[in-house]
């Protein structure tokens, strides 16, 4: 900014000289405002005449004279709010703008199904029963996939995210509340899954799920993901009616308070000792990355289907879980539209 004697000197000078024309006058360089100035602070306009100016420069002079200051938020701030201080003489202001609307593509719509653009590392010919031949597609993602461009993913074609929450009775996925608030920032349809620890009891793990999952209206239902897993540090291996019963325990919870019943997740080993037969009446997702699963698990109906562990998408970096609806938009928009739960704010 400009000293207030400086101008004061050059309006004594200008006095003294007897200028007649305004051509002195115009040729001095009045230095814009910054561009830090809001629009609550009035811009001087630019000179025309001599009077013009001189009055300018003598508005400018009696505003510094008050010492307004105008600053900017701190960077480190996180918020979607701009904060502005007026900072006068004696007491300072606060002016709130608008919340910034979250940038999305152009084109980019909710509800919109995009035609998948996925790749795959290790591609596999299904033949008739192709993945490719679904219309709806979508992912699933944990910590593992580090930090995603939600918005980019979708416009490949992921129209759906289940996305890890929980496992056992302590642990929640670094990245769950993350991936969760940006993947329904960009209009995915989103849910949770978490991974059954066979070491704990079926009502702790239950609870710890409850505790880190919202509810939120429209969200996918919960999904338990059962399978043994090798390097876990748990050993155990339940008998089938074992296995059976925990599960129930945990889904019966969760239906009792998301109001859906959940889905499960497993993978063909696991099925074929535990759940062939079981549960005739719960949504099945099961993983088969070979085969088509009518043939990997026979007479299982099932409403997703994990055909890939080595996708690759923009949005991502590394590899990530490819899956598919089965059914069509319409069928797609009618089941995911009629999800509702008691939603909690999100």
């Amino acid at each position: 900014m400009r000293s207030p004697s400086v101008v004061i000197t050059l309006l004594a000078a200008l006095c003294l000289a007897g200028c007649t024309s305004s051509s002195g006058v115009a040729s001095l360089q009045i230095q814009e405002p910054s561009s830090e100035t809001t629009a609550s602070v009035a811009r001087p306009e630019a000179a025309v005449g001599e009077a013009e100016t001189v009055s300018a420069l003598l508005e400018e002079a009696a505003v510094e004279e008050t010492a307004v200051a105008v600053a900017r938020p701190p960077a480190a701030v996180d918020t979607d709010v701009e904060a502005i201080a007026l900072v006068g003489p004696e007491k300072p202001a606060k002016i709130l703008l608008a919340p910034k609307p979250a940038a999305r593509p152009a084109g980019l719509a909710r509800g919109t199904i995009y035609r998948h653009r996925f790749r795959d590392a290790k591609p596999i010919n299904f033949g008739k029963t192709s993945p490719g031949q679904y219309a709806v597609h979508g992912v699933d993602v944990s910590r593992w996939q580090g930090s995603i461009d939600w918005m980019k993913l979708r416009s490949q074609g992921a129209n759906f995210a289940y996305i890890k929450a929980t496992d056992g009775g302590d642990h929640l996925d670094p990245m769950f509340r993350t991936n969760w608030r940006a993947a329904g920032e960009a209009g995915l349809k989103r849910g949770a899954y978490h991974f059954f620890y066979w070491c704990r009891t079926a009502g702790e793990q239950a609870d710890w799920f409850i505790r880190n999952v919202p509810r939120v209206e429209g969200a996918l239902p919960p999904v338990i993901d059962v399978e043994y897993n090798g390097e876990s540090r748990c050993k155990r291996r339940l008998s089938r009616a074992r296995v059976q019963e925990k599960m129930q325990v945990f889904m019966d919870k969760l239906e009792a308070y998301y109001g859906q019943r959940p889905i499960i997740y497993t993978a063909p080993d696991f099925y074929r000792d535990n759940l062939r037969g079981a549960f005739p009446d719960y949504p099945f997702w099961l993983r088969a990355v070979a085969q088509h699963p009518s043939k990997v698990y026979p007479g299982r109906k099932w409403l997703f289907w994990q055909y890939s562990g080595s996708g690759l998408s923009h949005g991502v970096k590394g590899k990530i879980d490819l899956n598919v609806f089965n059914g069509s938009e319409r069928q797609w928009r009618n089941w995911a539209g009629g999800q509702s739960v008691m939603a909690d704010a999100d």
